[in-house]
């Protein structure tokens, strides 16, 4: 919805609401093949030990054809009301989700880097969906949300690093504990010009250039921190600093919203 918002086109509420379902469905599916591929050793972490396959709520069967519906429904709602361009990318997603992904998880540390692309391609859908095209600015906003993932999941994953071990899965924090938090400061400072590059191609305002330098700030800090003593509690700090920083910005693009208009009047 940001991405079909950000847009340089006029709104047209049928093809956003037709965008976000087609979305929605088309991520519920990718989830749902994910977790039933993973159910055995979603079982061995605490962290995803409850989910409904692994307690037997539902069966595999039931599973596999609900991630077949949605997988279905939503990549034709996004080909029949909104366009192939972005019914091609909510497909592409899917399969991206869980035959490479999910099954890397197994193999190599780079799956990390793979699932990065998986989240952000739905901003880019949003800017498809409007523009019909994947112009400068839907990469933009695609790259933003995949640098941020990083030490977003990083810093989940140190706190999870044991568990990951014991399922057999083959991620940074355990292959390679001092990467995983060099990448999470690495990827924390490449926020900077991204959001810099956004007003200069006049997406937004200068201001947008002084609250995202104000919240990438804090959320470099965390990494910074993180990455100087990787332990559980610099790992919680930038994980719930990466998660509030949207709710940061709101608040701090409100103040600078009021400031203009203080100026106007």
């Amino acid at each position: 919805m940001c991405g079909y918002a950000m847009a340089p086109m006029a709104t047209d509420l049928t093809c956003l609401f037709a965008t976000t379902a087609g979305t929605g469905l088309c991520i519920a599916s990718a989830n749902t093949f994910n977790q039933l591929m993973e159910a055995p050793y979603d079982a061995q972490m605490s962290r995803t030990r409850n989910r409904v396959l692994v307690r037997k709520v539902i069966s595999p069967l039931h599973a596999a054809s609900f991630g077949t519906i949605t997988g279905i429904l939503g990549v034709g709602i996004l080909s029949a009301m909104v366009n192939p361009l972005t019914a091609i990318l909510g497909a592409s997603n899917i399969v991206l989700y869980t035959c490479i992904y999910t099954p890397m998880k197994r193999v190599s540390i780079v799956n990390t880097w793979i699932g990065s692309i998986v989240g952000a391609i739905p901003p880019m859908m949003g800017w498809a969906a409007c523009t019909n095209s994947l112009d400068l600015g839907a990469w933009l906003l695609g790259s933003i949300l995949y640098a941020w993932q990083f030490p977003h999941f990083n810093s989940l994953a140190w706190n999870m690093r044991y568990d990951y071990t014991k399922a057999g899965y083959h991620m940074m924090v355990n292959a390679n504990p001092a990467l995983n938090s060099r990448v999470s400061l690495r990827y924390s400072l490449l926020l900077f010009p991204l959001c810099y590059i956004i007003p200069y191609i006049e997406m937004t305002t200068w201001w947008f250039a002084l609250d995202s330098t104000i919240i990438n700030s804090g959320l470099l800090l965390g990494a910074f921190r993180f990455w100087k003593n990787s332990n559980d509690k610099t790992a919680r700090d930038l994980f719930f600093g990466s998660t509030s920083e949207d709710e940061i910005g709101k608040l701090f693009n409100t103040i600078i919203i009021k400031l203009q208009n203080l100026s106007i009047t």
